[in-house]
């Protein structure tokens, strides 16, 4: 049973592909990814604009990419780079929780509406055990392997954040339940100091008053 299941999800990541979108332009597009604390994320880019045929994607060397990922909701800026129209780009995250992941076509023209197509991989690993899926001389099925274990150390990285967002909101619950409890105590003394003192003042109202 457990050698079908490993099989059936082998080859699911050996059809995995790359996420791919279109932008108009000088458009941006971002995505919010919730990273544990430490993760480094590796993300493999191709931009191609659209031929003069109008069928064809081709790639343009004078294109210009820019990427940039920052924490939210601070909107700290931990990567901001420049480059060419394919590659890869690698950062850690320093804290847990949600990073806006960037990416816009450089423009000089401000009616630039050329259409851009990009294909966007990436992929978020432990950074004490990272391999190179580009090494040559590595057959697919190590490959594929490599992939699986990755995948395996992303699922036990979230499981970690999960269980550090749930200590979280049991220390917050149980600090606003410690609060609660204190005030309900302050609310019973302030209420015996107010009726002690009414009984002292209306005790003083009716001697006064020689009622009593």
């Amino acid at each position: 049973m457990r050698l079908s299941v490993l099989a059936l999800f082998l080859a699911c990541v050996a059809n995995t592909q790359a996420l791919y979108f279109y932008l108009d332009g000088s458009e941006k597009k971002c995505f919010i990814e919730d990273l544990p604390k430490e993760t480094m994320v590796i993300g493999i880019y191709k931009a191609e604009q659209l031929a003069a045929n109008g069928v064809d994607w081709v790639e343009s060397k004078d294109l210009k990419l820019e990427i940039t990922v920052e924490e939210l909701p601070q909107n700290n800026k931990i990567y901001n780079t420049k480059s060419e129209s394919s590659g890869r780009f690698t950062f850690t995250s320093s804290e847990s929780g949600d990073h806006a992941i960037c990416l816009s076509i450089v423009s000089n023209s401000w009616f630039d509406n050329t259409k851009t197509k990009l294909s966007l991989d990436m992929d978020f690993d432990d950074p004490t055990d990272h391999h190179d899926h580009n090494s040559e001389g590595v057959s697919d099925l190590v490959k594929r392997v490599h992939e699986l274990n990755e995948r395996v150390e992303d699922i036990q990285i979230e499981q970690n954040a999960q269980r550090e967002r749930e200590r979280e909101f049991r220390d917050q619950s149980e600090l606003t339940n410690s609060r609660v409890v204190w005030w309900t105590i302050a609310q019973i003394i302030i209420l015996g100091v107010v009726c002690f003192w009414q009984m002292q003042y209306f005790k003083k109202f009716f001697m006064a008053k020689k009622l009593v």
